[in-house]
């Protein structure tokens, strides 16, 4: 029995791996991807603490392998490590109202981080001063959007499949 139980949780993260690379990999509106809900989403539920960050992680990589390497990645991979970190005050209790607060704080979150990194890296025109600080957020914005509402819509996903799942609900019957 704890060989079932292994294989289906190496199952569970390869599959989380694979299907955050390939999300990232497909057209998409920017940063309208599942690495966010999939880092709040081990942290909440994958035992093992490390293994819950090296997953999103793990995503991100094997994506920009192909996608290429940039000067803010370590922004982007801190900002998922953090919101993994979320994910262990989720488990407290993962209500609806819980995972739907954290992750909008996850995209708030990852906002503010990449953002300050591209800012900070002068890749962007702007002042190195708190008003083009101020304008690259505001220059950002757009991206928050996109972010929150795909963090809201994979969230939903893989919280809402678990839930399903785990609670065996019948699907209703052709009428």
């Amino acid at each position: 029995m704890k060989d079932k139980k292994v294989s289906q949780s190496l199952y569970l993260v390869i599959s989380l791996i694979v299907a955050g690379a390939l999300m990232r990999l497909i057209p998409h509106w920017p940063n309208f991807t599942p690495i966010a809900a999939i880092a709040l989403f081990g942290g909440t539920y994958i035992r093992r603490k490390e293994l819950a960050i090296v997953i999103p992680l793990a995503a991100l990589f094997l994506s920009d392998l192909l996608l290429g390497f940039h000067s803010t990645m370590i922004a982007v991979y801190a900002s998922f490590v953090l919101i993994a970190t979320l994910g262990f005050l989720v488990r407290r209790n993962p209500s609806v109202i819980n995972i739907t607060g954290f992750s909008l704080a996850s995209s708030v979150l990852f906002f503010l981080i990449t953002n300050f990194a591209v800012w900070y890296s002068g890749l962007v025109p702007y002042s190195r001063d708190a008003a083009g600080l101020i304008t690259a957020y505001v220059a950002g914005l757009p991206f928050l959007w996109n972010g929150m509402l795909g963090d809201l819509f994979y969230n939903g996903l893989l919280f809402g499949a678990l839930y399903l799942i785990n609670n065996r609900i019948s699907l209703p019957e052709k009428a």
